[in-house]
C-alpha cells in the first residue's frame, strides 16, 4: 500500500471510531443500555433483535463497535507491514486497537453485570482515548502523505519546554473533565444545578448529592476554558512561524468555547426530552473533538521539543519519533 492508501485507511478507521463513540453516547443519553437485556453478544436471546427502539439502538451500537474493531485490526496489520519504521504512527494504531478492545470488554461486562457509575464513566473515557488515537493516526498519516519534502529534511522551529508542559497539562486536565462529565450522566445528576451560569441561582450552592457533582463539573469546565484559552494564546502568539501549532491551538480554544455554550443549551433544553438528546450529544461530541485535537497537539509539541538538538532532529524524524 502507498501513503495515499494508508491515509484513506486511517480516515476510514477514524470515521468508524467516531460512529462507535457517537453510538455509545446515544445509548447513554437514551437509556438504551439494557435494550438487549443482560445478554451479550445476543440481543434478548436472538441474533436479530426485536424491533424496539431501545434494542435497535443498543444492537446498532454493538454492530458499529464490531466494525471499529475490524477497522482498527486492518489498520494495525497495514501499518505494521508498510510503516513499521514510523514509531509515532505505530504508537497511534496500537493505542487505537488496544483501547477498542478494552472498551468493548467493558461494554460487554456492563450489559451482563451492572457496573457502578464510576466504572461506566471510565468506559466512556477509554472509548474517548480510542477515538483520539484514531484522530492522531489520521492527522499523522495525512502529514506524512502531504509532506512537500521528505520528513527529516525540513526544519520547523521547536517549541519551548514551558509550552510543552502547558499543552500536556491541558490535555490531561481535559480528560479529567470528561470523566467528571460522564460521571454526572451516569449518576443522573444533570438536574443538580438548574439555571446557567449560576447553580440554582447561587454562585456557590449548598453542596450535596447531585448538586455537588453537577457544580463540580461546572467549576471544572470553567477552569478548563481558562487553561485552554491560555494555551491557545501562547500557541498562536509564541509560534507565529509554525502554522500547524497555531491552528491546533486556535481550534482547541474555539472547541472549548463551543463546549461551554453547549452546556448552556443543555440547561435550556433540560425539560424537553426530544431536544435535550441532541444538545447532550452535541455537548459530548465537542469535548471528544477537543480531546482529539489536544492529544495530537501534545504529540507535536513533544516532537518539536527544545531538548532535541538540530543534529538529532533529522535522525529522529526518519525513525518516526520526530516528525517536525
Amino acid at each position: 500500500m502507498n501513503d495515499k492508501q494508508l491515509k484513506w485507511l486511517s480516515y476510514i478507521t477514524c470515521a468508524v471510531m467516531f460512529f462507535a463513540t457517537f453510538g455509545g453516547m446515544v445509548v447513554t443519553k437514551t437509556g438504551s443500555g439494557l435494550g438487549c437485556g443482560q445478554e451479550w453478544p445476543l440481543c434478548n436471546g436472538k441474533f436479530i433483535p426485536a424491533y424496539t427502539v431501545s434494542s435497535l439502538i443498543e444492537y446498532s451500537h454493538r454492530a458499529v463497535s464490531g466494525m471499529a474493531g475490524l477497522a482498527a485490526l486492518a489498520s494495525l496489520i497495514a501499518f505494521w507491514k508498510y510503516k513499521r519504521d514510523r514509531k509515532d504512527l505505530m504508537a497511534y494504531v496500537v493505542m487505537t486497537s488496544a483501547f477498542v478492545i478494552v472498551q468493548a470488554i467493558m461494554g460487554a461486562l456492563a450489559v451482563v453485570k451492572p457496573q457502578s457509575a464510576a466504572v461506566m464513566a471510565l468506559h466512556f473515557g477509554f472509548s474517548l482515548i480510542a477515538f483520539a488515537s484514531s484522530v492522531m493516526l489520521a492527522l499523522g498519516m495525512r502529514r506524512v502523505e502531504k509532506a512537500k519534502v521528505p520528513l527529516g529534511t525540513e526544519r520547523l522551529p521547536r517549541v519551548s519546554n514551558g509550552f510543552r508542559r502547558l499543552v500536556w497539562g491541558a490535555t490531561i486536565y481535559t480528560y479529567i473533565v470528561v470523566y467528571i462529565g460522564a460521571f454526572v450522566s451516569h449518576t443522573d445528576s444533570r438536574e443538580g444545578c438548574s439555571g446557567w451560569p449560576l447553580c440554582n441561582g447561587e454562585v456557590i450552592p449548598e453542596l450535596g448529592g447531585g448538586v455537588g457533582i453537577a457544580f463540580m463539573h461546572r467549576v471544572a469546565a470553567l477552569l478548563l476554558l481558562i487553561v485552554v484559552a491560555v494555551m491557545g494564546h501562547f500557541a498562536y502568539w509564541r509560534n507565529r512561524d509554525n502554522r500547524e501549532i497555531q491552528m491546533l491551538g486556535v481550534s482547541a480554544t474555539v472547541l472549548c468555547l463551543l463546549q461551554i455554550f453547549s452546556g448552556a443549551i443543555i440547561m435550556a433544553t433540560m425539560h424537553n426530552d426530544e431536544v435535550y438528546v441532541f444538545s447532550a450529544l452535541g455537548h459530548t461530541l465537542l469535548i471528544s473533538a477537543l480531546f482529539g485535537v489536544l492529544s495530537y497537539l501534545s504529540v507535536r509539541v513533544w516532537q518539536l521539543r527544545e531538548s532535541v538538538s538540530a543534529e538529532q532532529q533529522g535522525e529522529l524524524e526518519l525513525r518516526g519519533e520526530k516528525t517536525g
